[in-house]
């Protein structure tokens, strides 16, 4: 009997999406990968997080895991062969201190950036947004000074956490960042992007529907 994959719902451009796809295409771990349209969404995706958000994974007993960093720590746990989990400088838990600033106000700045009609009116001043998300983008290119990654030379879970919301960040005015003074930040998300890791998980797939197989994932 064919063992069951777990379930992986997700959105091709969601950067929470993207990080989970990655690090369950490092581990090797195979899934079931039903691609969701957000303003569509599916009653089997709700029934497990009624939250509504991707990406959600439920395994084949049933436990569902619908935080995007949790997912990451899911898969490399139990196969991790490019020790995304063991920097060369640093610790995990220094890692995940720096992703919790990428999840915190930098993603808030970067949602007033780049969709200040979401915001509150008090709130709407994308250039605001826009400078004060580019104080932790600096600080990023500040850490890349002694090293080619965030927490040594080879990348990380850090790095492969925080990349999509600076590409996100990076693509609402490409001529504006690659006018700022962040050299290495830029040399940095190019070779992340660049990556076979990522182009692997960014492959496109039609809506899943109820009743439809998944995609078999990675491929």
């Amino acid at each position: 009997m064919t063992q069951a994959l777990p379930v992986l719902y997700s959105f091709r451009r969601c950067p929470y999406a993207m990080r989970a796809r990655m690090a369950i295409a490092a581990s090797g771990q195979r899934c079931e990968l039903r691609e969701v349209v957000l303003r569509d969404k599916p009653a089997e995706l709700l029934a497990a997080s009624p939250k509504g958000t991707v990406p959600v994974l439920v395994d084949p007993h049933g436990a569902v895991i619908d935080q995007s960093l949790d997912i990451m720590l899911w898969a490399l746990r139990r196969h991790d062969p490019d020790g995304w989990l063991r920097p060369a400088q640093g610790t995990l838990d220094d890692m995940l201190a720096l992703i919790a600033e990428c999840d915190g106000a930098f993603k808030r700045h970067l949602d007033g950036y780049k969709y200040p009609e979401r915001q509150p009116e008090a709130e709407r001043d994308a250039a605001l947004h826009r400078e004060q998300g580019g104080v932790f983008l600096k600080s990023l290119d500040a850490r890349l000074q002694s090293s080619r990654c965030l927490f040594g030379d080879n990348p990380a879970l850090a790095d492969i956490a925080i990349a999509p919301f600076v590409r996100q960040f990076a693509q609402v005015d490409a001529t504006w960042f690659d006018a700022q003074p962040w050299p290495r930040l830029r040399e940095w998300l190019a070779a992340r992007l660049k990556a076979p890791v990522f182009a692997r998980v960014m492959d496109k797939h039609p809506q899943w529907r109820a009743g439809q197989p998944g995609i078999s994932f990675p491929a």
